[in-house]
């Protein structure tokens, strides 16, 4: 029987297709903390609060930061207060979320003649995808009521913080 090139072809895309999609990662959302990855936060004091926001590998330091800054307008505003300081705050590559993601690499052949038809295929991923580190960013602020203080350069309005950070926050997919 003869299996022409063709159909080897669109076998191949056919079984490829799944694990292709699989393997394409994307950076972490604005979520709450799911498998360890998104936006936690803790009451320390009544008035103070600890964010954590945890990226994937493909998530960048600048997002994991923002989202950090946007969790803590939230959890200011969502707590009736007005503006926060940032008390303390860090950024960490975290090598434990730091992993195999990438592409897929495919080798297909095939032949066909006297003795018949075949077909190979060659699958194999490709480790270490993206930038290679996931950034997991903490901060621990202090919130208050009522105007923000003009002189003091740690403390952020939370209604500011929140709009200008708005169009760059991208959540979960349906």
């Amino acid at each position: 029987m003869f299996v022409s090139s063709k159909n080897h072809a669109a076998l191949a895309a056919a079984l490829l297709a799944p694990l292709l999609l699989a393997a394409c990662a994307t950076a972490t959302p604005y979520q709450p903390a799911k498998d360890g990855l998104g936006y936690s936060e803790q009451r320390l004091e009544t008035n103070r609060y600890r964010i954590t926001y945890t990226g994937n590998s493909q998530t960048p330091r600048d997002v994991v930061e923002n989202y950090l800054m946007y969790r803590a307008a939230e959890v200011t505003i969502n707590n009736g207060y007005d503006w926060f300081v940032i008390a303390d705050r860090q950024t960490h590559a975290d090598a434990a979320k730091s992993g195999s993601s990438g592409g897929v690499g495919l080798g297909i052949g095939g032949s066909s003649g006297n003795f018949g038809s075949g077909l190979s295929i060659g699958l194999g991923t490709i480790l270490g995808g993206g930038n290679g580190e996931a950034y997991n960013a903490q901060a621990d602020i202090l919130v208050f009521k009522g105007a923000k203080p003009a002189d003091n350069l740690k403390a952020f309005d939370a209604q500011q913080v929140r709009a200008n950070l708005q169009s760059s926050v991208q959540r979960p997919k349906p």
